[in-house]
């Protein structure tokens, strides 16, 4: 449920179109509705813009399947449906309730695409470092993408190459934001958000050897970035970054 799902409701209402019954009806599970082991937050779109995202992990396959199919049978809504850190049983379950569903193995995200509506004013630039890093990034694109943004990717432009990062700077500087996902020594957002003037959302990768501690280097050194345009999110957190973006996108 969104805003414009619910101005369409209250449309109905005032042409005679839909019975004031019938309405109640679609809308008697807002806030939330209680599936036992889950509460479905139905009015988080109307709150935030985008709906609830499943995070997978942790949770068993039948239990992933039930949140979605909460979600994908309120016909007072089309909101698209995105699942993160799944795996292949849980996509086999999800699939079961859900038959548009698409696995997308690399980042483990499943997506429901429902509304292919472009709300975000202007285009955001997913960008990692290396290879080992795209699949934190390409959660980041899936995220964006479903949450209604127009989405180009920029993979495997680190430091040990900057000539390959260089050879783009027109992708760099029509984005609106960008976010920059890096593991190692984490210096790549630092030097993207030098070449450009807007938000760049760095995203800590868990690549590296030893003394990467596991994200920890990467993430140290982004949060004492000397670019006053970078700000930082959470160890692999793609998704998260994404979300960042998608609001700054609709500002």
């Amino acid at each position: 449920m969104n805003q414009t799902d619910l101005l369409k409701i209250l449309e109905e209402i005032h042409d005679g179109r839909l019975s004031p019954a019938a309405a109640a009806e679609r809308l008697k599970h807002l806030p939330f509705e209680d599936i036992g082991f889950a509460k479905v937050d139905h009015h988080r779109a109307l709150r935030q813009g985008y709906a609830e995202v499943i995070f997978g992990k942790g949770k068993t396959p039948a239990q992933v399947a039930e949140i979605v199919r909460a979600m994908v049978t309120k016909r007072a809504s089309r909101h698209n449906v995105l699942v993160t850190r799944a795996d292949a049983k849980i996509f086999t379950a999800v699939k079961r309730v859900a038959r548009q569903a698409k696995f997308h193995p690399l980042s483990g995200v499943i997506t429901i695409r429902r509304n292919k509506e472009i709300t975000g004013k202007g285009t955001i630039l997913v960008v990692s470092a290396g290879t080992s890093d795209i699949p934190v990034a390409e959660e980041a694109v899936l995220t964006a993408r479903m949450m209604g943004n127009r989405v180009e990717q920029l993979f495997d432009v680190g430091v040990a190459g900057i000539h390959r990062l260089l050879e783009h700077r027109r992708e760099l500087t029509e984005a609106r934001v960008i976010v920059c996902a890096a593991g190692m020594e984490g210096a790549l957002p630092s030097v993207v958000g030098g070449l450009v003037g807007v938000p760049v959302i760095a995203v800590p990768t868990s690549t590296g050897y030893g003394a990467s501690f596991g994200g920890v280097a990467a993430l140290l050194g982004m949060l004492n970035s000397c670019a006053s345009n970078v700000t930082v999110v959470n160890i692999d957190n793609g998704f998260g970054a994404a979300c960042v973006a998608s609001c700054i996108n609709r500002l």
